[in-house]
């Protein structure tokens, strides 16, 4: 298995703002439940979009960028992540049944999607979903995707399954692919903010991923990092998601960023279950490592620190 870690190399912490763009024109409808579609936007890249309007529940769009925003601060392959400005003309022109566009009688003036980056330009790079274990073996950041990939799982309490793309120049046939880990609407609950978290995951569901398992020290350096987070780390990579795409509760993404900060040390508990595991494609238990409850001093404060008092 390889363990390039070129992603988990960048300084831990340092992930930038997020980049807000504007979609400027239709290619094609993509597959997947959500019903994403791809566009060019005005910054000359592709994005893949979703939309709350095919979502299994309301925080959706936020669960997909705050994830992966934490995602990238401990150095997870992930494809860079935009909040995309979708005009409501192109929407109503190209996208059909796929439309992005919010309910009829909503009064927002723009139509805020979450954007995930095309990894390259159509046509000049080779995406699949599915490779074979003779060429999976060979993924050049095997290691750093799905074990990384399955500790970030734990720690999210990532109630769907893992999902990933593989890539690699469409010209160059020599190139090994490299993974990017999608689809992260299923963290945090499944979108119920409001239930504490506990250490839950679902694994990719090819075993060979895994193969390289050792024990608890194979899924370095994310584990440590993961523990050594700060919680204004945390709380950052929220920061520039959109507030209709949480119902304007700043108070629960505060909790949820707190909770998370509570449940970094639990993580380590629940990649040894894990390692100890028969079967690892099985959906793996819940622990009960996690504090049921947040403080009430905790709830007190909205997202931004302010007391609900506003003193």
């Amino acid at each position: 298995m390889s363990t390039d870690r070129s992603f988990a190399s960048r300084q831990i912490g340092s992930i930038g703002r997020v980049h807000f763009t504007r979609a400027v024109e239709f290619i094609r409808p993509m597959r997947g439940s959500n019903r994403p579609v791809l566009v060019r936007c005005d910054d000359g890249k592709y994005y893949v979009l979703k939309s709350a309007q095919h979502s299994r529940h309301g925080h959706v769009l936020a669960n997909e960028l705050f994830a992966v925003q934490l995602a990238k601060l401990i150095g997870l392959p992930v494809c860079d992540a935009a909040v995309v400005e979708v005009p409501f003309e192109l929407d109503e022109a190209n996208c059909g049944d796929a439309s992005l566009a919010p309910p009829k009688g909503n009064a927002r003036a723009t139509n805020l999607q979450f954007g995930s980056r095309y990894p390259g330009e159509p046509g000049k790079v080779l995406v699949v979903e599915f490779l074979p274990d003779r060429l999976l073996r060979r993924v050049s950041n095997l290691a750093g995707a799905f074990l990384g990939g399955l500790v970030f799982d734990l720690w999210t309490c990532n109630c769907g399954r893992r999902e990933a793309l593989f890539i690699r120049s469409a010209t160059e046939e020599n190139f090994d692919y490299s993974a990017r880990l999608i689809d992260n609407d299923a963290c945090f609950n499944d979108g119920n903010w409001g239930r504490p978290l506990a250490p839950l995951a679902r694994t990719y569901d090819r075993r060979v991923v895994y193969d390289g398992i050792r024990g608890p020290d194979s899924f370095e350096p994310y584990l440590s990092f993961i523990e050594n987070l700060t919680v204004g780390q945390i709380k950052e990579c929220a920061q520039d998601i959109p507030p209709e795409w949480y119902g304007d509760d700043s108070q629960a993404a505060f909790a949820l960023a707190r909770h998370l900060y509570k449940c970094r040390t639990s993580v380590r508990e629940a990649v040894l279950s894990f390692c100890s595991a028969r079967t690892w494609s099985a959906p793996l238990e819940r622990h009960s490592t996690c504090s049921p409850l947040l403080p009430t001093d905790i709830l007190e404060e909205d997202f931004n620190g302010r007391s609900r008092s506003g003193t």
